[in-house]
């Protein structure tokens, strides 16, 4: 049994509670959390390791959505307009998965690490990372995408991803967790889609989709027109889209589905998505591909479960979640600050671990998992109201880490 003790403890419980001058007993569980003094005498037994002044333990971040392929690009794609990305990526694609080898994406995977990261969804479109994330002291839920738009393709991309699937199958274990990546409403066929959906279903899979990233796709999925139209000749003759909105959000209404982006939903698009899975918002992609500020109004009226991604290193420049929360913070103006942060907070803790289905991760009480981080301020906070804001504000990396009780940093 270990116990940290620290100047301020964020537990992120329903209550938001803040413990100051307190302590966190845990072997790979949780076994006491509280007032320095109960704590130690209910655990006399246990291993006391006192933290630095003004310093802070919370539960470690969730990032909900990330992708590791293509983490060699740097500077080689187009940004400042979805369709312009879109295409850069098509053209740059074979030359980013030859420069991302494995220690390409060991750094990704480090750089989440260092910024507190105990856990990440992984969408992986060609099984190149599988390796990298199954190695990772972190626990993982491994998205399988699957896209295609053209059925004459459907068997073959349906047996490809059938393999890629029983590989990670073959690599799971209690921290490596398989699921499902649908691309998007705009790339994927309905047979496609199907074939992936029942086996996610049939294998109680939590699953994964794109929607509603851009204006582009909600001009194509409500009339068949825009940037979107020229972009899909390129594959088919005769474009047209394959679904209408709602047509593809009850795909996934007997699932667990993690919604990405979501930044052009309709209120009626929020409130289906409440009720059938999570939204993850990722800022900095939205913000480089030029796709508009997520509505938090809407996504709060809605009653939404919204948890933070930091997205992939094609539309990012950083994996490290406090830059995400810091952009995202920054981004929403109208919103009050201290609000904000605390919403920001819970996204990357409590509500990411719901999203993942990482139940045991949610916040830090006794018997849920010892997935713990610590945080060193430059000095103590004047007003313990204003905690998660000066994390947000001044954190860049942690100062330890644990999962399951074990120091992974």
């Amino acid at each position: 049994m270990k116990i940290l003790v620290a100047d301020y403890i964020l537990t992120c419980d329903d209550d938001f509670r803040i413990i100051k001058n307190g302590a966190i007993c845990f072997d790979k569980k949780i076994i006491d959390i509280g007032e320095t003094d109960k704590v130690i005498k209910n655990n006399p037994y246990a291993k006391i390791k006192y933290l630095s002044p003004n310093s802070v333990i919370l539960p470690g971040l969730i990032n909900t959505h990330v992708h590791l392929e293509f983490s060699a690009n740097k500077t080689m794609l187009l940004y400042g307009d979805f369709i312009q990305w879109l295409q850069s990526v098509i053209k740059k694609r074979d030359k980013l998965k030859e420069k991302c080898n494995f220690a390409c994406y060991e750094k990704s995977i480090d750089q989440m690490i260092s910024s507190g990261v105990v856990a990440f969804g992984a969408v992986s479109s060609f099984g190149d990372d599988l390796k990298a994330c199954v190695n990772s002291p972190q626990r993982v839920v491994y998205f399988n995408e699957i896209l295609g738009s053209n059925p004459d393709f459907a068997n073959q991309i349906c047996s490809d991803f059938t393999n890629r699937l029983e590989r990670s199958y073959d690599a799971s274990n209690d921290t490596f967790i398989p699921a499902v990546s649908i691309h998007s409403a705009y790339s994927t066929h309905p047979f496609i889609c199907d074939f992936a959906l029942n086996i996610a279903k049939k294998n109680n899979l939590l699953t994964t989709t794109h929607f509603m990233e851009s204006k582009a796709e909600r001009e194509w999925l409500d009339s068949g027109s825009g940037d979107f139209l020229n972009f899909l000749k390129t594959f088919t003759k005769n474009p047209k889209p394959m679904f209408t909105p709602l047509e593809f959000l009850n795909k996934f209404k007997d699932l667990n589905t993690i919604f990405v982006h979501g930044t052009t939903c309709k209120q009626e698009e929020l409130e289906i998505i409440s009720k059938i899975g999570s939204l993850s918002h990722c800022f900095v992609s939205n913000r480089i591909l030029n796709n508009p500020l997520l509505n938090l109004k809407n996504v709060n009226d809605a009653n939404i479960n919204l948890s933070i991604g930091t997205d992939g290193l094609s539309s990012n420049i950083s994996l490290n979640m406090w830059d995400e929360l810091r952009s995202s913070l920054f981004a929403h103006c109208d919103n009050d600050l201290c609000a904000l942060s605390k919403q920001l907070i819970l996204s990357a803790t409590k509500n990411g671990a719901k999203a993942l289905n990482l139940l045991d991760n949610t916040e830090l009480s006794k018997g849920k998992n010892a997935d713990i981080i610590s945080i060193i301020l430059p000095d103590m906070v004047e007003d313990i109201n204003q905690l998660p804001l000066e994390l947000i504000l001044h954190t860049k990396s942690i100062k330890s880490g644990y999962i399951n009780g074990e120091r992974y940093v």
